[in-house]
């Protein structure tokens, strides 16, 4: 599956053997971990069959410990998973990748990212390993919209204006996430800290005509289906990419920060709208993933954002490809 230039392959040699991965998250000290936040090079390219997937980062929230990150867990118990994973536990580190498949001629992105600095300042990366990539934006055809939290669709808007950024591109996204935030009266329903995510969403997507609305298991671009990721938001997607014999499940929020959910899958986060659906969803995923002994991205894993899971008692085990 993976076939990587010399270029990504100096950028990230650990994804060659991303399918025969022998190790657990590194276990580093907290200087190392610091250094190992942000990756040297922002791109990664691998196979799934013959669509070649492309991972870029647009970067990282250094997000400040808080008590109600995990609804059932304290801030003690999330820097133990953190540490145990060999991660920094000075904060919550939310690194954020975005995937463009190519498939045939074709040009399939999956979410936007975060709009250059409109998420977190420092999210800001996206164009720029596109381009160092080899993408050209205005080839994008179709760009799969998992759910309408800001770090995934805050890259359709321009800052500022709100003008789309890819007015020509098919946008398309499960129907119940769509109508759920553009329901009549919905803003004056979302918790205070959603209100202006809500009314930037209610006042723009509406107005555009290129969405395409779908239901679970609907084929969205050749071999690449909608799997219904409900929990995190009413109508959170993930997308099996699918290619001869070889799958991949973007699995995007169903189990955001690897190293607090993977041993603790029934850990509820403050941003899953529906704990225990949120729960039930993962669970039920990682299963299939690892029955199927498919690959996995997802938008938060450490970049380039693959890896595989393996069962580990109640839990998991997530070995990453960096």
């Amino acid at each position: 599956m993976m076939d990587l230039s010399r270029r990504t392959l100096m950028a990230s040699a650990a994804m060659a053997a991303a399918f025969g991965i022998n190790k657990r998250l590194a276990f580093v000290s907290p200087a190392q971990a610091e250094a190992q936040l942000e990756p040297t090079v922002g791109f990664a390219k691998y196979k799934v069959g013959s669509v070649e997937v492309t991972a870029m980062y647009d970067g990282i929230w250094r997000k400040p410990h808080d008590p109600a990150f995990i609804k059932n867990a304290s801030i003690e118990d999330t820097k133990e998973a953190l540490a145990k994973a060999g991660m920094t536990t000075e904060f919550m580190p939310i690194p954020l990748t975005v995937v463009v498949l190519k498939i045939g001629d074709k040009f399939v992105m999956i979410d936007s990212g975060s709009g250059v600095g409109q998420w977190q300042p420092n999210a800001n990366h996206l164009p720029d390993n596109m381009k160092a990539a080899g993408i050209d934006p205005g080839k994008i055809s179709t760009i799969l919209v998992s759910h309408f939290h800001p770090d995934h669709v805050w890259g359709l808007l321009e800052k500022g204006t709100n003008a789309p950024v890819y007015p020509n591109a098919e946008l398309v996204v499960s129907s119940t996430e769509y109508k759920w935030w553009t329901e009549e009266g919905r803003v004056e329903k979302l918790p205070d800290a959603r209100k202006a995510a809500g009314k930037r969403i209610a006042e723009n997507f509406p107005n555009w005509k290129n969405w395409k609305l779908v239901q679970d298991n609907a084929e969205v671009a050749p071999g690449v289906r909608v799997v219904a990721a409900p929990g995190h938001t009413p109508g959170h997607s993930a997308f099996l990419v699918a290619s001869g014999n070889q799958q991949l499940m973007v699995s995007n929020d169903v189990m955001y920060v690897p190293a607090l959910l993977a041993p603790h899958p029934d850990w509820q986060g403050a941003y899953d709208q529906d704990g225990p659906t949120a729960v039930a969803t993962r669970r039920k995923l990682i299963d299939r993933v690892i029955a199927d002994k498919m690959m996995i991205c997802g938008a938060h894993f450490p970049f380039p954002g693959a890896g595989k899971f393996a069962k580990d008692g109640d839990g998991y085990i997530f070995t990453s490809a960096a």
